[in-house]
């Protein structure tokens, strides 16, 4: 795929798998730098090691989405003892360098020491929203259920997101570890508790293609 337009780039897919996207070797560095004990969302800092270990998924989304570069990594580990569910909903917020005043860029927040705002519409869609498998997963597991297709809701209020997923077909992850679903950012989607004691660990990289208006700047991890 190119650098069409959302419509364009979305056309005749709403989702797309990489599956054995990556080897044991690099599952096993994402293990290490997401390392978790078991929580629903820990932000992962920019660092040299978190930069190289994400390279490899970066490597495979470039070659279905030219031009893509990594803006935030959240990892997430389920587990017996951290079993969550959260309702369907969109993610809106990106992770920037510095708070900037900008019109359209709104609901500013520092999240573990990082700023992150609601920028416009025109860049929530043409950004990716990248689910990297770091072990088994399907439904048993926790896997994430989404609305394929729903990105075309644009932007969605919170309290109706539930009621605009149930216009579209949804799916559940079923992947193995060193796969990779890439999704348009504003898909709904909603995350239900395992049923089977095991860990799941996943990592979320979203994924730019257009520089931010100046003087904003992403967080960019490459």
């Amino acid at each position: 795929m190119g650098r069409g337009t959302l419509s364009e780039l979305w056309k005749d897919t709403p989702f797309v798998w990489l599956r054995s996207a990556l080897n044991l070797e690099e599952i096993a560095k994402l293990q290490r730098v997401g390392a978790m004990a078991g929580g629903a969302g820990r932000r992962l800092d920019t660092s040299p090691d978190v930069a190289a270990a994400v390279q490899p998924v970066t490597k495979a989304i470039e070659q279905s989405f030219s031009g893509y570069f990594p803006v935030r990594v959240v990892s997430f580990s389920k587990t017996e003892n951290a079993n969550w569910q959260v309702p369907w909903h969109q993610d809106r917020v990106i992770a920037v360098e510095n708070k900037v005043e900008l019109d359209g860029f709104s609901n500013w927040s520092k999240k573990s020491g990082h700023w992150h705002c609601e920028p416009p519409l025109a860049v929530l869609g043409n950004m990716l929203f990248v689910r990297v498998f770091l072990d088994d997963c399907d439904e048993t597991k926790g896997g994430m259920e989404f609305g394929v297709g729903s990105q075309n809701n644009g932007l969605v209020p919170s309290a109706r997101a539930s009621d605009f997923a149930q216009k579209f077909p949804t799916e559940i992850e079923t992947a193995n570890a060193g796969d990779i679903l890439v999704l348009p950012m504003l898909t709904l989607h909603r995350s239900r508790p395992t049923t089977q004691p095991s860990n799941r660990r996943t990592l979320r990289v979203d994924f730019a293609r257009d520089s931010l208006p100046s003087p904003l700047q992403w967080n960019n991890l490459s």
